[in-house]
């Protein structure tokens, strides 16, 4: 009998352990990971230097509240600012937790400087922010929205990447815009970088808050420690992170420049667990791992390797894939009509390659972002196994 409420449908697969790109079943059977977590993973499976931090701050203390000071949360956020755009850091357990900070964070800038009536945020279709009620309405995605009654007010959607739809979307009572550099459960689709140039100077003309979503994205996995930084002067006002930053132990944060952090105070946004001790070990050495000298040249380097790769898988399988997708180690094959992209998960996974699903009919891939060529190559031998047992629905 299953206790658990039936809001995932997992396979009949368990693993008991994990060693860098690699998981192991109860029994030993090794997969290669290539959607590690869904973009969490970033160092792999038990990094020596993630589990030594988290022992040894296991030993020490787990949990104050927010009631006390916790050192590591003060050296994680000086690292977040010294790197980033943001003057301050709220920590949290979740993407989806770092998003309402967000959405709060926004609409209460307005507030505090006389604007109550700023409460509209506009977000793209294709876009998802999370499973709290906050963050399904800013994501718009009709499936999750079903059943929970009334959508909440204050939320507009325009068409992905539509620039002319979201400029006529702006009015007096818009408070913010809020996107993903790079779609993940949308299907893989990144904006280009003219066009986050674009929304950052509408954000501008029209004293808007501009909000990036880098749960997924961000934390290097474009090749660039924050997804953004590729635009150049595209900076948000605001960005929520989480999944890699924590490199597998439950973490996220909201990031804000002074401008829009002056107006959350006391009492304004909490969290019981936020930046407890443990994630902060953990969060530290993570950080302190992406952001070496070299990583992201490694980043880059290879997942050249593997979109070159999977360019020559597409050739190979026209009348299966219609287009690669993605930036840096988020990447995605977008499957042509008549082929389902959860068909070729499971294909994958029964030649041991785990991968992931999305939107648009595309199937994701995000390892770690520590792969070397050769894990890159393997994942793409299976791939084209995979693509060929592959049959039309």
């Amino acid at each position: 009998m299953n206790a658990l409420m039936d809001t995932y449908s997992p396979p009949d697969l368990m693993f008991d352990r994990g060693e860098g790109a690699y998981m192991f079943t109860e029994d030993g059977t090794r997969y290669l990971d290539f959607i590690s977590g869904i973009s969490v993973n970033a160092l792999g499976h038990s990094h020596p230097k993630a589990v030594a931090a988290l022992k040894a701050q296991a030993e020490k203390l787990w949990h104050t509240s927010n009631m006390f000071k916790v050192r590591g949360r003060y050296e994680l956020a000086e690292k977040y600012t010294r790197d980033s755009f943001a003057d301050r850091v709220f920590f949290t357990n979740s993407g989806t937790e770092a998003i309402e900070c967000a959405l709060k964070t926004a609409r209460h800038y307005h507030f505090a400087n006389g604007r109550p009536d700023r409460y509209r945020i506009i977000s793209f279709t294709g876009a998802f922010h999370g499973r709290t009620f906050g963050a399904i309405n800013a994501g718009g995605n009709a499936k999750y929205l079903e059943g929970f009654g009334p959508r909440m007010e204050g939320f507009d959607q325009v068409e992905f990447a539509d620039m002319e739809a979201l400029k006529a979307a702006i009015t007096e009572e818009t408070a913010a815009i809020i996107l993903e550099p790079v779609q993940g459960e949308g299907g893989v689709r990144a904006f280009t970088e003219a066009q986050l140039r674009q929304i950052r100077q509408l954000c501008d003309e029209h004293g808007l808050v501009l909000i990036y979503d880098e749960v997924q994205c961000g934390a290097g996995r474009t090749g660039k420690l924050w997804a953004h930084e590729w635009a150049g002067d595209a900076q948000p006002d605001i960005m929520a992170v989480a999944k890699g930053v924590g490199g597998g132990f439950p973490m996220g944060a909201c990031l804000a420049n002074e401008k829009t952090a002056a107006s959350m105070v006391v009492g304004t946004h909490g969290s019981t667990f936020g930046g407890n001790p443990l994630a902060m070990a953990v969060g530290n050495v993570v950080y302190d791992e992406i952001t070496k000298d070299g990583f992201f040249d490694h980043v880059i380097e290879v997942s050249n390797f593997l979109h070159q790769q999977l360019a020559g898988l597409a050739d190979s399988h026209k009348d299966k894939i219609e287009e690669v997708r993605g930036k840096g180690l988020l990447v995605g094959l977008k499957l042509r009509e008549g082929f389902l992209n959860k068909d070729l998960v499971v294909a994958a996974r029964d030649r041991h390659l785990l991968i992931g699903a999305a939107g648009d009919n595309v199937a994701r891939m995000a390892p770690a972002l520590n792969i070397e060529e050769s894990h890159a190559r393997d994942a793409v031998a299976l791939l084209d196994e995979a693509l060929g047992a592959l049959k039309s629905a």
